[in-house]
């Protein structure tokens, strides 16, 4: 297979250093793999010079790397995420766009670092504002945030991982049978047992969340007699997936390990929910194996509800592993993934795109993923565009989960699954519609407060940075409108 590169003065002098850094040579070490003078080379790294094709074979050659690994990288989502926060620094004296860029462009670690300090800052603030003095052991960031941003940093596609469990369901296939009898069959190799119901040899006294049909617990592994108990409320696809789970921690402990390696969280609860989190990622890698799955979302063009029938998993399901389909040379459509609930709190958010999510409160009330409720389990599309002119075509759709049984209330969240225009074509969903067309798209932003879109009415906080223009003696259509001098 032949690749063409593209040498657009493409300068990667950051990502040289750390290639350089990573394999432990000096400027001189790698000067003479590469057969160039240690001054030349040391005007690459600081982007003096741009590669050159010979010598950026070479690299490839010295480092086993792809052709295309410095081809232009993508900073869209991580040059917004850095605007952002430097907007809040100080209003008064704004970082240029283009500073902003040659940062995350050249720096991107000096960027992350950033975002780290600033979610840091964030959390801090946030609980400041809510803590009371006399509660001071609280002040700690939130463990499900640091969790969530782990996977967000990653693409939500963890590779070794993923093989690994993808490995792992083929064996379970190879036994023949449904999917839940060789799961079972599985774990009972393994010296665990499964139950469903009540709990079989466990008095209520052993544990006050023994699964039953009147129990909150879905499930419940006891680590001492070895037995998975299940609660019939479950339908099968859910129990798939909690067998699974249950086989990830068992078959993929080392990976899982391995995924969480040099993670650094402020909470010592992340760890724990990290783990839960990446033997959730395994248990769907099991249930839904990348290739096969990856095939039939193709096949299908990306038809969502199709999907979830083809594998007995529901509409969120499909959405969550279509999210994570990023394997190099084996891609699917980069998609973002999104769930809110009637409040607009955001529970989960993924993403493989440049989409970037607003770290300074709220969303876009102009956002399909709302306009959902309105229409309970119907399909609704839009073509929605950012302010920097990127293009969107969105798929949103309420779930509901019941309690199963009277009086309790039950769970109703809407999902959106998004992703750039230039990808549409693989979906069904552009059928119809003409996603160049930039007079069908909606104007949305990514929150109010940092949102360019001046003139939008549906504002509930004027823009940072900005100064209002206050006249006692006019009245306008759109909330905060803002002065015309800087």
């Amino acid at each position: 297979m032949s690749y063409v590169v593209r040498m657009d003065r493409t300068f990667a002098g950051a990502r040289i250093r750390a290639l350089r850094s990573e394999r432990g040579l000096s400027q001189v070490e790698l000067a003479r793999v590469l057969e160039i003078s240690a001054s030349y080379l040391n005007q690459i790294e600081h982007n003096a010079r741009p590669l050159t094709v010979p010598v950026l074979l070479r690299i490839s050659e010295a480092f086993g790397l792809d052709a295309g690994f410095f081809a232009t990288q993508d900073t869209t989502r991580l040059v917004a995420e850095l605007s952002e926060v430097l907007s809040e620094a100080d209003p008064a004296s704004p970082v240029s766009a283009a500073e902003v860029a040659e940062v995350a462009t050249n720096s991107p670690a000096v960027a992350h670092a950033v975002l780290a300090l600033h979610r840091r800052y964030r959390g801090l603030s946030d609980q400041l504002a809510t803590v009371s003095r006399d509660h001071p052991e609280q002040m700690s960031l939130m463990p499900h945030e640091e969790v969530r941003d782990f996977f967000y940093d990653r693409g939500n596609y963890l590779d070794a991982l993923d093989r690994a469990a993808e490995a792992l369901s083929g064996r379970i296939d190879a036994a023949g049978g449904r999917r839940r009898d060789a799961l079972v069959q599985c774990l009972q190799t393994r010296g665990v047992s499964v139950v469903v119901g009540g709990a079989e040899g466990c008095s209520h006294d052993d544990h006050a969340g023994a699964v039953g049909a009147d129990d909150d617990v879905l499930s419940w592994f006891d680590r001492e007699r070895r037995v998975v108990h299940l609660s019939p409320r479950l339908d099968e696809g859910q129990q798939v997936f909690r067998l699974a789970h249950q086989l990830a921690t068992l078959d993929l402990a080392a990976e899982v390990k391995a995924a969480a390696q040099d993670v650094v969280f402020h909470d010592a609860q992340a760890y724990d929910l990290l783990g839960i989190g990446l033997a959730n990622y395994a248990a769907s890698a099991i249930v839904l194996p990348y290739g096969r799955f990856r095939d039939s979302a193709e096949e299908l063009h990306y038809d969502i509800e199709r999907l979830a029938a083809r594998f007995g998993i529901g509409f969120e399901s499909a959405c969550h592993r279509l999210s994570t389909l990023q394997r190099p040379r084996a891609r699917g459509v980069p998609f973002t993934f999104v769930r809110v609930d009637r409040a607009g709190n955001m529970s989960q958010r993924q993403s493989a795109t440049s989409f970037h999510f607003s770290r300074a409160g709220g969303t876009c009330p102009l956002w399909a993923v709302y306009e959902a409720f309105a229409t309970p389990g119907k399909v609704l599309t839009q073509v929605a565009e950012m302010p920097d002119g990127r293009r969107y075509l969105w798929v949103a759709r309420t779930v509901f989960r019941s309690p199963r049984r009277y009086g309790a209330p039950g769970k109703l969240f809407a999902v959106a699954l998004g992703c750039e225009t230039r990808h549409a074509g693989r979906l069904v969903y552009s059928s119809g519609i003409d996603v160049r067309d930039p007079r069908g798209a909606t104007p949305i932003g990514v929150g109010c407060k940092v949102c360019e879109r001046t003139t939008c009415p549906q504002r509930a906080f004027p823009q940072l940075g900005r100064r209002l223009a206050v006249d006692a003696d006019r009245g306008t259509f759109v909330p905060y409108p803002i002065d015309a001098l800087p």
